[in-house]
């Protein structure tokens, strides 16, 4: 069945403007990879754009969507998230506030309410956040373990998180639990828990945070991917969070798809992930900088080395608490110093490009019908006006799968 989606006062392709330029082509700029039309139509056929042009030249469908004049977008892809959780952090974030520093520690509160929940209350609770994301636009999503740090509950958290997005990551590695032995840890961590995970797992991720007491020195980093490496996995890091370290050139270095903060960077680390900009993504989390009153990542300096940049959530209980990629995207432009091109283009295209997917982050022939509406005509009201209900997935009859619902 072909559904007509017309009536778009402004549509933003990110293809380009010849409609086809590939995602992972960084010869535009910011500005000319949106692919703005005006006064545009698509159509979509088994969840897959079938055709985008001006809306008098719009063909037949057997079914049709008039936006009034509303903007579209593609949907926005969050390349990271921690949403299979239990419990609450909010003091936390309240002594953050009142100047206690974060140095990763608050996040075995969290394992401990997460091993307590039971698998339905998880199930409900990971639904809950999934429908908030796509309510505030987001269609492709990535969702990481990491709070249950023993086998039987990371490999819960996956098995769940499977069940919502293909966008699974193995996050075992994310501290070593208060009281644990470290070496039997990365043991367990590199050897039963891997196996147990990896059926349900599309990435491995690791904290590689030397300044933490409670994340992995780059030796233990290397461990961990090589051996989620070894099991099949894509690589993911978090690097260089809370000082200057490894992280960066350790991703760098395995070819991994991303590495995610990327607040204190050498210049050896922005030359190192310039020369990899078709390789590896450096994943800019604002969200979190905003949670922690910590330095905001330096995107300019970045942008202006060639690197390739996507934004993301980073939504979790502890450091960031919100799946608003809208919300993301006023921060960079407000904080990050980016124009409002380049942080949509780095939440759409470069969250699909840290994922390693041509399918999304898009508006073109043949991608997948992920899409965004505004209630507003442009997309520069994403940041223009902060806080808004504004973005949302765009519901279409045989529309794309995107994120999906958990079972009841």
């Amino acid at each position: 069945m072909a559904h007509l989606v017309t009536g778009i006062g402004q549509l933003v392709t990110c293809a380009g403007p010849d409609g086809a330029t590939p995602v992972a082509d960084r010869s535009l700029g910011a500005a000319d990879r949106l692919g703005l039309r005006t006064d545009a139509a698509l159509v979509v056929e088994d969840g897959v754009v079938g055709w985008v042009g001006d809306a008098s030249a719009a063909p037949a469908a057997d079914t049709m969507t008039d936006l009034a004049g509303r903007a579209v977008l593609p949907g926005f892809v969050d390349s990271h998230s921690h949403l299979v959780y239990a419990g609450d952090r909010s003091a936390e974030f309240t002594a953050r506030m009142a100047g206690e520093p974060y140095d990763g520690g608050g996040i075995g509160v969290t394992v401990a309410a997460t091993r307590a929940a039971g698998e339905a209350e998880l199930r409900a609770l990971l639904a809950r956040r999934v429908a908030q994301a796509r309510a505030l636009g987001t269609t492709t999503l990535e969702v990481k373990s990491g709070y249950g740090l023993d086998v039987e509950h990371e490999e819960r958290a996956l098995r769940l998180a499977a069940e919502v997005t293909s966008e699974t990551t193995f996050l075992g590695a994310h501290v070593v639990p208060p009281g644990a032995d470290r070496g039997r840890y990365l043991d367990l961590v590199t050897g039963p828990m891997l196996t147990a995970c990896a059926p349900h797992a599309r990435w491995v991720d690791v904290f590689c945070e030397p300044t933490s007491p409670h994340a992995f020195t780059e030796e233990e980093s290397r461990r961990v991917l090589l051996a989620g490496r070894h099991a099949g996995l894509g690589l993911r890091v978090h690097g260089n969070q809370l000082g200057p370290g490894p992280g960066a050139r350790l991703a760098v270095e395995l070819g991994a798809a991303s590495v995610d903060h990327c607040t204190f960077l050498t210049d050896a680390d922005v030359d190192a992930l310039a020369q990899a900009a078709g390789t590896t993504v450096a994943t800019l989390l604002p969200g979190v900088e905003f949670s922690t009153r910590m330095p905001y990542p330096d995107a300019r300096r970045l942008l202006d080395a060639g690197v390739s940049l996507a934004l993301a959530s980073d939504c979790n209980p502890g450091t960031c608490n919100t799946a608003s990629m809208p919300f993301v995207v006023a921060l960079a432009v407000r904080e990050l110093a980016m124009t409002a091109a380049e942080a949509l283009v780095a939440a759409t295209v470069g969250g699909a490009r840290a994922l390693r997917r041509e399918d999304v982050g898009r508006v073109a022939v043949g991608a997948r019908a992920d899409l965004a509406v505004l209630d507003a005509p442009s997309h520069e009201h994403l940041a223009y006006r902060p806080g808004m209900p504004l973005a949302a997935a765009l519901e279409l009859p045989g529309g794309g799968e995107g994120v999906r619902p958990a079972r009841p």
